[in-house]
């Protein structure tokens, strides 16, 4: 129970202006205005509308300050993950030329309103392994519990959304790293909470990604007409529903 009495702390008042700086740095930034190839697997297409035309969040629903920070420890942790698998003579690129100032890797198509950044290519990796290149390289950072059930389960069962995020990025990948649609992606997932590592390799499904992309361009085409799509569910407390930030907006309007 929340103590309303309590004086702020030292550690409360020094959290409150960081998280402050935090936000604003957010806020700053310049609205994506496409949308992100990483998110085409998501549950429901109603929400991506949301998400692409940048509708308001309902209230209470924006990123706190805490959560900026979980995403940036995200970001370090992945660039960690970078440095340990070209330790162990991955030959991996993050981005073009392999240079600190190069830009990511990626693709744009639907005339730049479809958009993806990958983490990595695999160029070749340790002779001991195998690895068929070129491939791509996704990493995800997780909590325990969802790190164990996608070690359990495998991506493709645990993490729809992240495989979905593979094949149309190996997809759309092909014509700038020709070959990268045969070999096997490599997943890395990393236990935030105790450091472990989980990596597999998936392979392309062409059948997904094809579906993915007739996706975006349904999303797109709605926007243009102005209409909006479908809901996920019929009734408000379907899981999904319950945890979008947009629920109060969507059943505000008509079916």
């Amino acid at each position: 129970m929340l103590d309303y009495n309590r004086r702020p702390t030292c550690a409360d008042r020094i959290n409150a202006v960081i998280d402050k700086a935090i936000i604003a740095e957010r806020a700053a930034m310049a609205p994506r205005i496409y949308l992100g190839g990483s998110r085409l697997g998501a549950p429901c297409e109603r929400a991506l509308q949301f998400e692409f035309t940048g509708a308001a969040k309902d209230e209470g629903q924006d990123f706190t300050g805490q959560t900026l920070r979980i995403f940036e420890i995200g970001h370090a942790l992945e660039d960690l993950a970078v440095r340990w698998l070209r330790a162990a003579e991955f030959d991996l690129y993050t981005r073009k030329g392999n240079r600190p100032d190069g830009d990511q890797f990626g693709f744009s198509v639907a005339g730049g309103r479809i958009r993806g950044h990958v983490d990595g290519i695999i160029a070749s990796g340790p002779v001991s392994l195998g690895l068929r290149v070129p491939a791509l390289w996704e990493c995800k950072t997780m909590n325990a519990r969802n790190w164990r059930e996608t070690v359990a389960k495998g991506v493709v069962v645990a993490k729809p959304v992240y495989a979905a995020q593979i094949a149309i990025y190996q997809a759309y990948m092909e014509a700038q790293v020709p070959g990268i649609c045969e070999n096997p992606a490599l997943f890395t997932a990393i236990n935030k909470d105790t450091a472990e590592l989980h990596h597999e390799l998936v392979a392309f499904d062409a059948g997904l990604a094809q579906r993915m992309s007739d996706r975006g361009v349904r999303i797109l085409q709605a926007t243009d007409a102005g209409e909006l799509l479908p809901r996920i569910a019929t009734t408000r407390d379907f899981h999904e529903c319950r945890m979008c930030p947009w629920a109060e907006r969507c059943w505000g309007l008509p079916a």
